[in-house]
């Protein structure tokens, strides 16, 4: 028997355990989960789930609706005649030197 000062750590032992995907079982428990009904997902993971199915759900309303995209349109045609208006007239000048603020000519 060898004598040493100092303890020789063990190379740490590999557990490798298989498991079997199933693509088609994952998804029916994620639809239970988002769905509230009994599913083997744990809580985080339930709850996690019906979140998302709520957020895909209010994205598909939000575009559907053809007043928020005629708002959409609305306000980047006002932003662009006022942009125009800012940068290729002088209009804004015309206004400031109204009421005394511009450079007197």
């Amino acid at each position: 028997m060898r004598f040493t000062m100092f303890k020789t750590v063990k190379p740490k032992q590999f557990k490798y355990v298989p498991r079997f995907y199933n693509p088609d079982k994952e998804a029916l428990e994620k639809r239970k989960a988002a769905l509230g009904l009994d599913s083997s997902l744990n809580e985080e993971e339930a709850l996690r789930s019906r979140i998302h199915a709520r957020w895909k759900r209010n994205q598909k309303d939000s575009f559907s609706d053809p007043y928020k995209k005629l708002s959409l349109v609305i306000y980047v045609g006002i932003i662009l005649t006022g942009l125009y208006f800012i940068l290729f007239t002088d209009i804004i000048e015309t206004f400031l030197r109204a009421f005394g603020v511009g450079v007197k000519h």
